[in-house]
C-alpha cells in the first residue's frame, strides 16, 4: 500500500530492549519503510535498535522512559522539535509515560495523534485511571485484540468508533522454518547447553521474567510431572527479568526446592526466535488471567509425551 508523499512516521516508545511492544514498532517501522516513507522511533534505545536501523528506520534518543514530570516535559519540548525539524505526519504513542510528552507535542505542532493499547492496565484509583487514560485523548485508539478492545470501552468513555482492534502480525519471512539453518540450530543449542540428540521433549516458554506469564504454574506443573516419574523432559524460559531480580531468584528459588535443576532451566534473552520455535518440539505461555470468564472458554490439550 502506498503512502502519501512524505509520509513521516514518529512512534514513542519507552525502550527498545525486548518485548512485544519494542517488536510491533520494528514491524510498523520496517512497513513504512518499505512503503516509501520515512520512519523515526524516540526511545531511550536498547539492544533492538539496530534492528531498527538495519530495517532503514532511525533513533531519536531521549529519555522517554522516565516518569518524572519534569523529565516528561523536557520529553515533550524535545518531540515538538523532532516533529517540527522532520516534518512528521503522524505520532504514535505505545506507552503511558511517553504518551503525555507525545500528545502534548502533538498538539503543540497540530500533528496527528494515536496511541496503542498493547494490554490491559490495572487501575486501582481514579488517579491510575485518569494516568491509563492518556492512550484514549488522541484521533485514535488502537487496542492489540478484541479483548483489549472491550477493556478500553469498559474502562474508559470513549466512543467506540475511536477504538479500533488491529492484532499483532507475524512476519513470515522471518519465521520461515525452511530459513532457519542447521547453524543456527546448533549455536542455539550450545549456547543453551544441550546436548546434541536430547531424546527429551522441549518446551519453550517465551516471554519476560514477570508474574504475569505464568512461570511458577509451569514449575508447579513440572514438579508434579516429575513426581509421577516423568523426567523426560526440558523446560526453558527465555525472556529478560528487566529489572525483576526479585521474581527471578523466586523462580530459582521454587525450581531448587522442586528438585528441577535438570528439567527447567532459565536460559535469558533470545535473539533468533524463529531459531527457538524450530528447536523447541511444543511452545507454552500460561498467563495468569485477570478475567476468570475468558480463562473459562480456553480448553487446553493435555500433553501426552511423545
Amino acid at each position: 500500500m502506498a503512502l502519501p508523499p512524505d509520509f513521516t512516521l514518529l512512534q514513542v516508545i519507552p525502550e527498545l530492549e525486548t518485548g512485544g511492544a519494542e517488536q510491533t514498532t520494528l514491524d510498523v517501522a520496517r512497513a513504512v519503510v518499505e512503503a516509501g516513507g520515512q520512519a523515526l522511533v524516540a526511545s531511550r534505545g536498547g539492544r533492538m535498535a539496530a534492528r531498527l536501523k538495519a530495517d532503514g528506520g532511525r533513533l531519536a534518543m531521549m529519555p522517554v522512559q522516565s516518569k518524572n514530570p519534569l523529565v516528561m516535559l523536557g520529553n515533550a519540548v524535545r518531540l515538538a522539535r523532532l516533529i517540527g525539524r522532520e516534518k512528521v505526519s503522524l505520532v504514535h504513542a505505545r506507552s503511558r509515560a511517553p504518551a503525555f510528552s507525545a500528545l502534548w507535542a502533538a498538539r503543540a505542532t497540530g500533528t496527528p495523534f494515536v496511541a496503542t493499547y498493547h494490554g490491559v492496565y490495572k487501575a486501582r484509583s481514579p488517579l491510575k485511571r485518569w494516568y491509563n487514560a492518556v492512550m484514549t485523548r488522541g484521533d485514535l485508539v488502537i487496542a492489540n485484540s478484541d479483548y483489549t478492545r472491550d477493556h478500553v470501552l469498559a474502562a474508559h468513555r470513549v466512543d467506540p468508533g475511536k477504538v479500533v482492534a488491529i492484532p499483532r502480525g507475524i512476519d513470515f519471512d522471518r519465521f520461515d522454518i525452511e530459513a532457519v539453518t542447521p547453524r543456527r540450530l546448533k549455536s542455539l543449542r550450545q549456547s543453551w547447553g544441550l546436548a546434541a540428540g536430547d531424546p527429551r521433549t522441549l518446551f519453550l516458554l517465551a516471554g519476560r521474567l514477570t508474574r504475569i506469564k505464568g512461570h511458577l504454574t509451569i514449575i508447579e506443573a513440572a514438579a508434579r510431572m516429575k513426581a509421577m516419574g516423568r523426567e523426560d523432559f526440558v523446560i526453558l524460559f527465555a525472556g529478560d527479568d528487566q529489572g525483576r531480580t526479585g521474581y527471578g531468584e523466586e523462580l530459582t528459588q521454587a525450581m531448587a526446592r522442586a528438585g528441577l535443576a535438570d528439567q527447567i532451566r532459565i536460559v535469558g534473552h533470545c535473539d533468533d526466535m524463529p531459531a527457538a520455535y524450530r528447536l523447541a518440539d511444543i511452545a507454552i505461555l500460561p498467563p495468569r488471567c485477570r478475567n476468570p470468564s475468558a480463562a473459562r472458554r480456553w480448553s487446553p490439550r493435555p500433553w501426552a509425551g511423545r
